[in-house]
């Protein structure tokens, strides 16, 4: 297989790497597995570009996309697009769709797996035609990520200490908004604090990641509107696992939802796989089961 590397200097633990040498390192275990890897080195800046580039190019077969979630988002989108496989290199804080692959966290180990996996499909989802392969959030999470952008952190830690900080300081006064929620199960009206939509249903880790990735479903999580301190303990509860039992919190499974919400305000921001976007006043969220081409260890399921 010809097979195109893309690796974002700018992003998560490659910016303290070697790049010359992971370069090296990837195209001697690709090529001890009888493939040929191009590998290229890029900026944050050209993410897109480049991964559209390989997606095009004829004599390229698949991709390797190595950064954070907001770089593997992309590829994963170019992906869905365009039909080519994509290999996940997680280099970044959190690593979601990685996890949700069952891909090794070290770097080395996953290239491996990479160079040694079969192509698979896996579902993607898409909210107003726009894709994305962990979650789509709208009031507390997107305001944990407009404050913790506003923060400077140089390293994984400096990230997650940065992310411990947003939630302090968005508990001083939570979101609280009115939503319409339509779907194949019926419509309800709810004042809520947050909205998450996953590709396929979350699992209990304290990282919740899709426990699966070919259900064909969405899960929808509602926070219903909350105090400073029911806040906290529903982070809490995220972080230690147990968000489920929390009483502020009710799912439902769906293949298709509409969020309509009839009281935005104008700078409103949702966010989709990690990265704020403006919130439209109606999104429509799909999953599109199978239909992300995608390179998986021999070993995930």
């Amino acid at each position: 297989m010809r097979v195109r590397a893309l690796f974002n200097r700018d992003g998560g633990t490659l910016r303290t790497m070697d790049m010359e040498l992971l370069c090296q390192r990837a195209r001697e275990v690709f090529e001890a597995e009888g493939h040929q890897l191009e590998c290229r080195i890029i900026s944050g800046g050209k993410v897109a570009e480049e991964l559209a580039a390989a997606a095009a190019a004829p004599d390229v077969d698949a991709i390797v996309a190595g950064g954070g979630d907001g770089t593997i988002s992309t590829a994963a989108a170019i992906a869905f697009e365009s039909g080519k496989p994509l290999g996940v290199l997680p280099a970044g804080t959190m690593n979601l769709f990685a996890r949700a692959l069952g891909m090794p966290p070290d770097i080395d180990s996953a290239l491996v797996s990479i160079a040694r996996g079969r192509v698979d499909h896996v579902d993607v989802a898409t909210a107003n035609g726009r894709p994305f392969v962990h979650q789509f959030g709208v009031g507390i999470h997107a305001r944990l990520v407009r404050i913790r952008n506003g923060m400077a952190y140089g390293s994984r830690l400096g990230k997650m200490l940065a992310s411990l900080r947003a939630i302090l300081a968005a508990a001083v006064n939570p979101p609280r908004f009115e939503v319409e929620l339509r779907s194949e199960k019926g419509s309800v009206t709810r004042i809520a604090s947050g909205i998450a939509v996953s590709n396929n249903p979350l699992d209990d880790g304290p990282v919740p990641v899709a426990a699966s990735l070919n259900d064909g479903l969405l899960g929808v999580y509602v926070a219903a509107s909350v105090t400073s301190g029911e806040l906290l303990n529903l982070a809490l509860d995220v972080m230690t696992g147990r968000w489920r039992a929390n009483a502020v919190v009710s799912e439902v499974e769906v293949r298709e939802v509409m969020l309509h919400f009839p009281k935005r305000k104008r700078g409103t921001h949702a966010v989709i796989d990690g990265e704020l976007i403006d919130l439209e006043r109606s999104v429509t969220l799909k999953v599109h089961p199978a239909a992300l081409p995608v390179i998986r260890s021999a070993q995930s399921s």
